[in-house]
């Protein structure tokens, strides 16, 4: 069995417009979403063998966050240029090649791409709102059979959810 969650970027700020998309930091909201999420999947006791992010700055907060959260030292989230701007079959090509010894896998990223995949694997999920939590189990054992015929459940937790 493998699980998956796509988890969206928290709220950022678009205050100083002078700033490189990257660089954009998370503002007040985000900062106060990404510790309530990463309280929520404590809770229900998440344990990441790999967490995986965006470079953007918006992205890795949100993943230092939750990972601090969940026990997962921040120093251990793989950065991974190809989670920026790029399409939904990009981020299922990084899926499909990931280590077959992690089971259980989080990667941080960017709309519109992460609802596209999101919506690909199951039409139960049309969109992820910031700092969502899309998370699939597949029966496989191999990444490299991930997807829509291996899918054995889904879930969708997002701030305002509760």
């Amino acid at each position: 069995m493998k699980t998956l969650l796509l988890i969206r970027h928290a709220k950022s700020s678009w205050d100083d417009t002078s700033l490189p998309d990257k660089d954009r930091p998370l503002n007040t909201r985000g900062e106060r979403d990404a510790p309530k999420i990463g309280e929520r999947l404590a809770q229900r006791d998440v344990k990441p063998d790999l967490i995986v992010s965006s470079p953007a700055r918006r992205a890795l907060a949100t993943a230092e966050i939750i990972a601090r959260k969940l026990g997962y030292r921040p120093k251990n989230i793989v950065v991974d240029d190809r989670l920026y701007a790029v399409a939904a079959d990009d981020l299922l090509d990084v899926i499909h090649k990931l280590d077959d010894e992690k089971d259980h896998v989080m990667l941080f990223g960017h709309n519109p791409e992460l609802t596209e995949l999101a919506h690909w694997l199951s039409s139960e999920i049309t969109h992820l709102p910031t700092c969502a939590v899309a998370e699939f189990h597949f029966n496989a054992k191999s990444w490299s059979n991930v997807g829509k015929l291996t899918l054995e459940t889904v879930a969708l937790d997002y701030p305002k959810r509760i």
